[in-house]
């Protein structure tokens, strides 16, 4: 834990960051970064970032310093922790942290005594709130250990300057293929590939393609020693630090824009098919027109249906492999057979900004169908279910957003989500040009469907090896998805069946010594499968391969149903 700054390797080690992101354009929110500098006198600046990739490293930090903040002291993962580039990172303030310390005391007491001091000394410090790298391409749970040793020194040392925490959005237009790559076999279960001295030749060697653009944003910083004594009066000292987190990750969230990259891959995934450049902006339209009624950034306040700005994504992630192309009458782009995990990563940095919209599609079909539904009730038992995959605000502020979400609506005529009916929940179904939740949610509430169907399989039993367990939830996601019971192999992803896990142990579907076990876990594939018929039915409105060649939504002849849809050609 030794780390210092040395001037020296520091400029070098810029320089190296330099030649390694050669690729990209780094486009850094300065105006934020400026606002900071005054507050970088009398605070601990605490850099709480998004984990994209291992560029990360070489991205933000020495944006920091070229505007004139203090260069901060980062904590990564021992596992690059590796000579010479351990020995190097020391110098450059980087303590690289062992992942788990649970059953090492005295490595705990030193960490937690080290990070006091470094709020004594009003130090700046940076780490990932999410505590590795994201492979699923949305924000990943927040980890609490550094934040709760960070908390502990300001609660010491009440009355002096308090530390403010600042959200920071990294986002790539791509990531490097190799590290795409790695990503996505590690979510279909292979083991991660360790990092070591040849691992990194080889990683530099894979930085040779351009890949767009590095986008840098800052979201509302928070006052740590003053926000955890207002979470303290208002409940329980033990949530505290976890309310903090998942705020910080909201703001992350809030500040992360929506990339062309991502619209394009949003298109060629709901599609499924091969589309021209038109087609792919008719497709992109609804979607752009939905984010400017929300005032919702566009990364480097782009124009999503601009036509070159649409064909230059289209164009880097064809050279990239994500994308193939076609020259015939005119050029069409498909993605790749084995890219759709990939894509699916550009599309998911997108999804923060839409799951609100597809929870309420969800709960607008549940009810259209029952007249007795309440569309708010139904929306925060879906965000119930969906809480360890996304962050959403509070209760009643995520009901408020829900109306506005409504008010977007045009079919809605001024309704109140409080009295909203089935017909006005049809019409506002049927008047949308847009419906997200088979695209957003589907995989989602896939592979919980698999975890489900596992869960049911197992009866009563509650002696559960998590590693086996996830091992069979792998299996049987490829079966469904070779079956067209799962849509595609998108929802085959160690990440999302993790978060099911969780969900499952929290409602205690893993050991109860009730005994009524197996009842419970057919409750839960029930509740699973309500949801999932929904979004089913809600993609029985979207045309796949409409004359025009969009992505709209319509009403389609009854019987014909969303698999059959999706499988036709």
């Amino acid at each position: 834990m030794a780390a210092s700054h040395s001037d020296a390797v520091l400029t070098q080690w810029h320089r190296l960051g330099r030649w390694m992101l050669r690729g990209f354009d780094r486009l850094v929110d300065e105006e934020a970064i400026a606002n900071l500098r005054a507050l970088d006198r009398e605070h601990s600046l605490v850099f709480l970032i998004s984990h994209r990739s291992y560029l990360d490293e070489w991205a933000f930090p020495s944006a920091l310093t070229e505007l004139g903040v203090r260069a901060p002291f980062g904590f990564a993962g021992a596992n690059l922790n590796f000579f010479p580039l351990g020995t190097i990172a020391r110098r450059t303030g980087i303590v690289h942290i062992r992942r788990t310390t649970s059953d090492a005391p005295v490595y705990k007491l030193a960490l937690r005594r080290f990070m006091r001091q470094l709020v004594a000394d009003r130090a700046n410090m940076i780490w990932s709130i999410e505590g590795g790298r994201s492979r699923t391409g949305k924000l990943r749970p927040p980890r609490l250990g550094l934040l709760r040793y960070v908390a502990d020194a300001v609660d010491m040392q009440e009355g002096s300057s308090d530390v403010l925490l600042v959200p920071v959005s990294l986002l790539y237009d791509q990531l490097p293929a190799h590290e795409a790559e790695l990503m996505t076999a590690e979510a279909r279960g292979q083991g991660k590939t360790p990092e070591d001295l040849s691992w990194f030749v080889g990683y530099l060697r894979g930085l040779r393609d351009r890949l767009g653009r590095i986008y840098i944003d800052i979201g509302e910083p928070i006052e740590l020693g003053t926000r955890l004594h207002q979470l303290r009066d208002e409940s329980a000292e033990s949530t505290a630090i976890e309310r903090v987190a998942v705020e910080v990750s909201h703001n992350i969230n809030t500040a992360t824009p929506i990339t062309p990259t991502a619209a394009v891959c949003i298109a060629l995934l709901a599609a499924d098919r091969a589309l021209t450049l038109d087609e792919v902006i008719r497709t992109v339209a609804p979607l752009a027109n939905y984010l400017a009624a929300r005032n919702w950034p566009t990364a480097g306040a782009a124009n999503l249906t601009d036509r070159s700005t649409v064909r230059r994504a289209l164009q880097d992630l064809d050279r990239s492999a994500v994308l193939t192309s076609f020259q015939g009458d005119t050029t069409v782009w498909s993605i790749e057979p084995s890219q759709h995990l990939v894509a699916a990563i550009y599309r998911n940095s997108a999804i923060h900004a839409l799951v609100e919209r597809a929870i309420l599609e969800v709960a607008l079909q549940a009810l259209s169908e029952q007249s007795d539904s309440s569309v708010i009730d139904c929306a925060l038992g879906l965000r119930d279910m969906l809480k360890f995959e996304f962050f959403f605000a509070g209760r009643d502020k995520f009901v408020e957003s829900l109306q506005r979400e409504l008010e977007i609506l045009p079919g809605a005529d001024g309704a109140k989500l409080a009295t909203l009916d089935s017909d006005t929940a049809s019409a506002a179904l049927a008047s949308a040009d847009l419906l997200l939740a088979p695209l957003v949610l589907r995989p989602f509430i896939e592979a919980y469907a698999v975890v489900a169907s596992q869960l049911v399989d197992l009866g009563d039993a509650s002696e559960i090896d998590e590693s086996w367990f996830i091992e069979r939830c792998l299996v049987r996601s490829r079966q469904w998805a070779l079956q067209r019971r799962n849509l595609s192999e998108e929802s085959t992803s160690t990440e999302m069946f993790r978060t099911a896990i969780k969900l499952a142990r929290r409602r205690g579907l893993f050991y109860s010594p009730a005994g009524d076990l197996a009842q419970r876990r057919h409750d839960f594939d029930e509740e699973v499968r309500l949801v999932r018929e929904r979004i089913g039915r809600l993609g029985e409105r979207v045309l796949g391969a409409p004359s025009d060649g969009s992505v709209v939504c319509q009403p389609v002849d009854a019987n014909i149903t969303y698999l059959n849809k999706l499988g036709r050609e």
